[in-house]
């Protein structure tokens, strides 16, 4: 690779991370890419849904966390566009001196297809970026996009590059997993005042049955201090929590993530069913973040087919929710084995899983096309 790379990255939204948990590894990639010396374009949909829905929050939340985002990535250089008759020419100015454009799947194909159109033309790498599980489920919606125009994907686990390259005939794909932003996501000190949180969102009936098995069922039957941080609860939601002792704190600004599992003595991860059969192997980026702020996990049956981390000391397995009831008791017992988990959970974000890691990991790709 020579010189200093110009990135443009088009994600739904980089100001919100309300329900768009692909926000939170976008900005620590690109603040890693700028600390090695890179330019960075973070390019955002005007009025974005998650930006919206942020905005919609009451109590000034919505803006106290778009206050708290310009703070934490003043460096950051977000342009915003319209996507309307005029994008293509606006595109065509904005690109002309980029090396890389990395399209995030999040967006409308009708973009992403204006973007690569526009490649052959400006001469550009294009990169097209899945962080989702619609490849598998839904896969008529990634293939309107014109993949082939693209000079290849990132995809979030080995499983849906798989899918890229045997299904849809890619020619090239990496896995490229997400990290933790461990610039701002790391151990702090703080007063305890939960024994057990989740944080994560409701939404699609992805999970309902995992969250009553994993989660609902040992908070009814512990009854210690349970808390849930996320959104898109309905009021069905909402109130089950309740009735089982655990307090529904809303939407939770993910910059604010490290101060909650700080107050936290274990967390808890349940993955969308999709992510324990035929996506196994695809953490979610809030087992990252996790590990990193050093607190105890413990997770819903997920297989790391990958080995990205240490089973059985980074976090631990359960196989149902009597099991997890139990492991939970134990834990909060017991401050060594909390401290040891936290300790080895740690080890394994810094020295494999970290957004540094991932900016380094792009680069090569980089350099293999070319650039």
């Amino acid at each position: 690779m020579t010189g200093r790379l110009t990135f443009a990255i088009f994600a739904h939204s980089w100001t919100s991370d309300w329900n768009h948990g692909n926000a939170h590894f976008l900005r620590g990639l690109a603040h890693e890419l700028m600390n090695l010396g890179h330019r960075v374009r973070c390019y955002e949909q005007v009025n974005s849904w998650s930006r919206a829905n942020l905005q919609a929050e009451g109590w000034g939340i919505g803006d106290w966390a778009l206050q708290q985002f310009r703070s934490t990535f003043p460096n950051l250089d977000v342009r915003y566009y319209n996507f309307d008759e005029r994008f293509a020419a606006h595109a065509l100015t904005e690109l002309k001196d980029v090396d890389i454009v990395i399209v995030h799947e999040w967006n409308q194909p009708e973009l992403v297809n204006t973007i690569a159109a526009l490649k052959s033309q400006l001469g550009f790498v294009a990169l097209f970026h899945d962080t989702h599980h619609r490849a598998y489920t839904e896969p008529e919606q990634i293939l309107k996009c014109k993949l082939s125009d693209f000079d290849g994907v990132l995809a979030f686990g080995d499983a849906i590059r798989r899918i890229y390259t045997e299904g849809f005939g890619v020619a090239r794909a990496w896995t490229f997993h997400e990290a933790a932003d461990t610039a701002h996501f790391q151990p702090i000190s703080a007063r305890k005042n939960t024994d057990v949180v989740w944080v994560g969102n409701w939404g699609d009936e992805e999970r309902t049955r995992e969250l009553e098995e994993f989660l609902i069922g040992p908070a009814s039957r512990l009854r210690l201090r349970f808390a849930v941080h996320g959104v898109r609860y309905p009021n069905s939601a909402q109130a089950r929590l309740s009735a089982a002792g655990i307090e529904y704190r809303g939407y939770l600004p993910n910059l604010q993530s490290p101060q909650v599992y700080a107050q936290s003595m274990i967390t808890l991860h349940v993955p969308r069913r999709f992510y324990t059969n035929g996506l196994s192997g695809v953490p979610t980026i809030r087992v990252f973040e996790a590990l990193a702020c050093g607190i105890p996990l413990l997770c819903s049956p997920w297989c790391d087919t990958e080995g990205l981390f240490r089973a059985g000391s980074d976090y631990e397995c359960v196989p149902d929710g009597q099991a997890m009831g139990s492991e939970i008791r134990r834990l909060l017992t017991d401050d060594k084995a909390r401290e040891q988990m936290s300790a080895y959970g740690l080890e394994t974000i810094r020295k494999r899983h970290t957004c540094a890691h991932r900016a380094q990991e792009l680069l090569e790709i980089c350099e293999e096309l070319g650039k």
